[in-house]
């Protein structure tokens, strides 16, 4: 499936070959076009009514619970990934000697957290190691049956969507049937893949779901979302701020505020959430995607990192195979060659990409093309030799 030539939605020239997603998204041309709006809004901040603290809010909160597959109830807004795995690891219980699990060469953002959890009650963390044949989702299924074998008791699976370093996949509907079986907790980080792979937490049933605008959801640095499931709805914010209780649209009454939250995991929203010069920018941007579909950008990136692997592989160099490797976010392992060194080599031809561990990382959107793909390809085998 190819989308409706949506490069000229972006200030990408043709000189340059942008595969590198995954670590920042490009802001569409109509998101700049709000965030410039935003801007000049607040320096007129008479024209700001007490209404455009909530109503601008839950439109972001909406468009964030469509591309979840979730409720809008269940969607607080945040300023980053870290911030709302904080917000799950305050709310899920955790005892002594329980296990939590996670995969090897994580992200650090979902390593700390868990170590900080694990050291204050007496926990202990086990990583699943990299697995040889690239299958995350088996290794880590067989990670949770050895320790449920050897009588350990998992507190929670704290684990990806697809894994940030060359897109290695997770089957998250197999390992929340599982976590739901052992009665361990599922904490998903999507910053890698909500926008890009289709989700849906009816299907996954995680406790929570974290994950970021800058990157897949072409969204601004700063904003980001945490999704809690029905039963995890009533924790302990991070922060107690004024704009997550119940009555707080009314500013006459802040003189005496209620101790009430507002619906759902708003109580989770960071304070200055209302965020007049982001939150326009990132509902423009998920308007876009919505418009296209995540199921056609997965369609569409699919066919870009098809192309990729295949040409990668005919040059001899080490890629997942189809089966285990996300549509959107690919990484190449050179079998000798310095990744940094060729990463470099590509940059001075006008083709980004980022290495993460070993691997020359490329990742691809609904704006890329073929002629993309080629590039990189070309350049890639004038830098292995």
């Amino acid at each position: 499936m190819t989308l409706p030539a949506p490069r000229g939605l972006f200030d990408l020239p043709e000189s340059e070959a942008y595969l590198n997603c995954a670590y920042q998204g490009p802001l569409p041309r109509r998101s700049v076009e709000a965030g410039t709006a935003a801007l000049a809004r607040k320096a007129r901040p008479w024209t700001i009514l007490p209404e455009d603290f909530f109503a601008p809010v839950e439109e972001l909160r909406g468009l964030v619970a469509a591309v979840l597959g979730g409720d809008v109830d269940g969607v607080a807004l945040t300023p980053s990934v870290s911030y709302g795995l904080a917000t799950a690891a305050a709310n899920l219980p955790v005892a002594a000697d329980e296990v939590i699990v996670m995969l090897a060469e994580e992200f650090p953002s979902n390593v700390h957290v868990w170590r900080w959890l694990a050291a204050r009650v007496g926990a202990r963390v086990r990583a699943v190691a990299r697995p040889g044949d690239g299958d995350w989702t088996a290794a880590l299924l067989e990670t949770l049956d050895a320790l449920a074998g050897a009588g350990d008791t998992i507190a929670l699976v704290a684990t990806p969507a697809c894994h940030w370093t060359d897109g290695g996949v997770v089957d998250l509907v197999a390992v929340g049937e599982r976590c739901r079986r052992s009665g361990a907790a599922l904490v998903v980080d999507g910053c890698q893949a909500i926008g890009a792979m289709p989700f849906d937490v009816a299907a996954v049933q995680p406790d929570f779901v974290a994950g970021a605008a800058y990157k897949w959801l072409l969204g601004p640095y700063s904003v980001g979302f945490l999704w809690a499931a029905p039963h995890r709805r009533g924790g302990t914010p991070l922060e107690h701020n004024w704009v997550t209780r119940a009555g707080s649209d009314d500013f006459t009454s802040l003189v005496a505020p209620s101790d009430d939250f507002r619906p759902g995991a708003r109580r989770y929203d960071v304070g200055e959430v209302s965020n007049f010069a982001l939150v326009p920018v990132a509902s423009e941007s998920l308007r876009l995607i919505s418009s296209w579909g995540v199921d056609a950008v997965a369609a569409h990136a699919g066919s870009i990192t098809d192309r990729v692997a295949d040409g990668a592989g005919g040059l001899g160099l080490g890629v997942a195979s189809a089966g285990v490797r996300s549509p959107h976010l690919i990484g190449i392992r050179l079998r000798g060659a310095d990744p940094r060194t060729v990463a470099a080599s590509l940059a001075a031809e006008r083709v980004h990409v980022s290495v993460r561990g070993d691997a020359v990382r490329v990742s691809a959107h609904a704006f890329n093309t073929f002629d993309d793909a080629d590039r990189l390809l070309a350049a890639l085998a004038r830098a292995v030799g």
